[in-house]
């Protein structure tokens, strides 16, 4: 089982969204993440080398960007977004990976 710790710029990022999709991305992340989470999924993709993350997590429109140290059972979730379109936004501001 893998702990889960959340950065600071992430629950900032999270915190931009309304209460009831926080509660959908904190649930959603626990239940995905906590087994296997550096296992391929229709959900989860190993992401190609960037500045943020190494594993994405896709729940719905949302996208959890983070990464996993397998020795130390942990997930650390680095930033979190929505798409729209082909356009990643966090904090509602255009990103660009």
């Amino acid at each position: 089982m893998f702990g889960i710790a959340f950065t600071l710029s992430a629950l900032e990022d999270i915190g931009w969204f309304r209460k009831r999709e926080q509660t959908i991305i904190f649930n959603q992340t626990e239940e995905q993440l906590t087994h296997q989470p550096h296992v391929e999924t229709r959900n989860r993709k190993r992401l190609r080398p960037n500045q943020v993350a190494e594993w994405e997590l896709r729940i719905d429109k949302y996208r959890v960007f983070y990464d996993v140290d397998a020795a130390a059972n942990a997930v650390e979730v680095k930033m979190v977004g929505y798409k729209a379109g082909n356009k990643l936004f966090v904090q509602g501001k255009e990103y660009k990976l």
